[in-house]
């Protein structure tokens, strides 16, 4: 069960209870330093807000860690390229760091005290947890990522990389925008059916189509082979709790983001 901790700062989940080498959490709006559309708590330096608020923000963020952790933030692009972060990345100079981060939407590692984070508001984050061979990811799947299987190819190169099996793996879906709040054009609907997704169970048509962006990655998480017991799913949507999370839909693009993050303590 997710719980807001930290002065509503940060939002905590269930995963971290069962095992406690692994912290998991996506922030909110609160208790930071940005302003206007970037109000308070955004951490995102992609997306136009002030530098020196962002990284005031991300202080803040690293001090609500149970850990002292770096925080690996990439630069998202909707699309599938994943990053691996190991010691080959890790000991390249900042620049080249930000280079290899570039256009890219998942992060996996095995490294303790690198916190993966991906930046979402609306877009749905993944994070997932490989408890036997101690290796994490974490997704961002908007739905161009979803409609092509971002979470599907994160958790193969989890399997191709670490040797992951989906009955070793816990996930967390965080805040992104429901179903209810997710109307989308003919074309949208028509990629995913396209795609081969179970339409009946994923869109449903009221003025216009609404697709379940939680469900459709739970799909990809349980065609993996994850039980669905280990998946944990938030179920707030960022769209109709805006006063507490970012939603780009009601903001404009040019506002703040969520952070999602894991790492191994």
């Amino acid at each position: 069960m997710s719980e807001l901790i930290c002065n509503k700062r940060m939002l905590k989940y269930g995963l971290t209870e069962l095992y406690s080498n692994i912290f998991c959490f996506s922030t909110t709006r609160h208790g930071g330093y940005s302003t206007g559309a970037y109000a308070t708590f955004n951490c995102n330096g992609y997306c136009g807000d002030a530098p020196d608020a962002v990284r005031k923000n991300r202080e803040l963020l690293c001090s609500l860690l149970p850990e002292k952790g770096e925080l690996i933030v990439p630069h998202q692009v909707h699309g599938t390229e994943v990053r691996i972060i190991d010691e080959t990345f890790l000991q390249k100079k900042e620049e080249e760091k930000q280079t290899l981060l570039e256009g890219v939407d998942a992060l996996v590692s095995d490294s303790p005290q690198k916190c993966l984070c991906i930046s979402t508001a609306d877009c749905i984050p993944v994070l997932c947890y490989d408890a036997y061979h101690q290796a994490i990811a974490a997704i961002h799947a908007g739905w161009r990522g979803t409609v092509v299987g971002i979470v599907s190819k994160t958790l193969g190169m989890m399997r191709q990389v670490y040797g992951t099996e989906g009955k070793d793996v816990y996930a967390c879906i965080g805040p992104g925008i429901s179903q209810d709040a997710f109307e989308v054009g003919d074309e949208v609907y028509d990629a995913f059916r396209q795609a081969g997704f179970d339409m009946e169970r994923i869109a449903i048509r009221k003025k216009k189509w609404h697709i379940d962006l939680w469900e459709t990655n739970r799909m990809q998480l349980l065609d993996f082979g994850i039980n669905p017991s280990h998946i944990e799913t938030s179920g707030i949507c960022t769209y109709m709790n805006n006063e507490d999370f970012f939603s780009a839909r009601r903001q404009g693009i040019h506002s703040g983001r969520v952070i999602s993050g894991i790492m191994i303590l």
